[in-house]
């Protein structure tokens, strides 16, 4: 019975194969010629699709877009434009990842176009705006992070290098304050020396940070548990001289005593 299903399979696929539309031999399934686009209509669908990205009918100009770039002959200026524009529209939809294909595409197969800077900008903030808040997975962060260096590593002194400067150190502060809630983890379960590696790493890698003059004095208390007294002291000296005005380093730097409390 087996055998004979698979038989009458086979000759039903055999005859779909050579039927009607199934012939192989004589080009029938060959996909059909797309129909050719005159400039004058493939401006119209242009200024169509430019219409609705500016009125933000963002679903309209996506899907318009999305038609124009398949029409637009290769090296057309507007090709990197359509990319470019798509990719704000998805933006705009939420669809981060989708849009960051096409910003990619214009900095990567068009380098040398104006949109280029521009373009790496928009995939550092579509990757930032996935990273929802310190306590969260940072790999979004982390990978928008890597966009904005390498926009200002690719394009110095653009308008859009600048503000990737500019997005840098928020990104930044994001990654201290998480280093510094690890921290705090830790100290809650007196886990001193793992709390000490989270604040000495924050007030290395991120000394500017905000919250950097606030982990540099747990630091000094995580120290005063373990009666590091060196510690101490090297530690209240540096907060003394970059952050005199640091609130609470009366109380964790009384004078210039290092005596445990």
């Amino acid at each position: 019975m087996r055998r004979s299903a698979l038989l009458v399979g086979a000759l039903a696929a055999l005859a779909f194969a050579c039927g009607p539309g199934g012939n192989r031999e004589h080009g029938d399934l060959a996909p059909a010629p797309r129909e050719a686009v005159t400039p004058q209509v493939l401006d119209a669908r242009w200024e169509q699709a430019v219409a609705a990205f500016r009125n933000g009918k963002w679903n309209d100009a996506t899907k318009l877009f999305q038609h124009v770039q398949r029409e637009l002959p290769p090296g057309d200026p507007r090709v990197a434009k359509a990319h470019f524009f798509l990719g704000n529209a998805l933006l705009a939809r939420s669809e981060n990842l989708d849009a960051v294909r096409e910003f990619r595409r214009v900095s990567d197969e068009s380098p040398n176009d104006p949109l280029a800077p521009d373009a790496l900008l928009r995939v550092g903030d579509a990757y930032a705006d996935l990273w929802k808040g310190p306590e969260l997975d940072p790999t979004y962060g982390q990978t928008a992070l890597a966009a904005y260096q390498e926009l200002v590593s690719r394009y110095p002194g653009t308008p859009a290098a600048t503000r990737a400067d500019e997005r840098i150190k928020d990104l930044q502060e994001m990654f201290a304050v998480k280093e510094y809630k690890a921290a705090l983890y830790y100290l809650r379960y007196k886990a001193y020396d793992s709390a000490i590696l989270y604040l000495k790493d924050l007030v290395a890698t991120y000394p500017r940070a905000a919250v950097a003059p606030e982990a540099l004095i747990r630091l000094v208390g995580a120290y005063r548990k373990l009666g590091y007294q060196e510690d101490i002291k090297e530690t209240c000296g540096y907060i003394r001289r970059f952050h005199p005005d640091a609130p609470g380093i009366r109380e964790a730097c009384p004078g210039d005593s290092t005596a445990s409390s």
